[in-house]
């Protein structure tokens, strides 16, 4: 977990030299399925975010294995099952805030952003585009967005003897508070 954190960040960080940026690695990002048996939410407090206040760049990295459930058994069927966490075990997204002029930097409010990129998850480069907002407040910047996924572009299949259980679409729900990096 160091050693991804640390690579990450010194790539981050020489990408950005230069470049007003902040980041944090214990972002926020929650997992949601809403079906008829029953609902299931997991929890990962240990992402970590990257962004780049002059190009827009924002990236995203996190380990599949610290999602959290309610149950320890829908746990273990989401790491082995679906999401094969020890064949996969990083998710990330590399994208771009696509109006990141707009944002003041340096004044308190917030902003409504677009942002475009690459979602890797399963083994899978998909891209998406997903809308959020940036709030600034006393030079911290707190990033929030909610999408949809659909398991099925990133090769998770549900069986059907559990398809009642499992949204094929879940929500994905992100909330990370950024530090400048000095």
């Amino acid at each position: 977990m160091k050693k991804l954190i640390l690579s990450l960040l010194l790539s981050a960080v020489i990408n950005l030299i230069n470049a007003q940026a902040y980041y944090t690695k214990n972002g926020y990002i929650a997992f949601y399925s809403k079906a008829p048996v029953e609902n299931i939410k997991a929890d990962n407090n240990q992402v970590l975010c990257i962004l780049s206040a002059q190009s827009g760049q924002l990236q995203f990295s996190l380990l599949i294995k610290n999602f959290h459930f309610e149950k320890a058994l829908m746990e273990e069927h989401f790491n082995e099952n679906y999401l094969e966490s020890d064949k996969f075990p990083k998710a990330n997204f590399k994208g771009t805030i696509m109006d990141i002029k707009a944002i003041n930097f340096t004044k308190d409010g917030e902003y409504m952003v677009n942002v475009s990129g690459d979602l890797i998850l399963h083994g899978v480069t998909k891209k998406i585009y997903v809308p959020g907002s940036i709030t600034i407040k006393s030079g911290k910047i707190y990033i929030q967005s909610k999408f949809i996924i659909n398991l099925a572009d990133y090769n998770i299949h549900i069986s059907n003897a559990v398809k009642n259980n499992i949204s094929p679409t879940p929500e994905i729900s992100v909330s990370c508070n950024l530090d400048n990096i000095k």
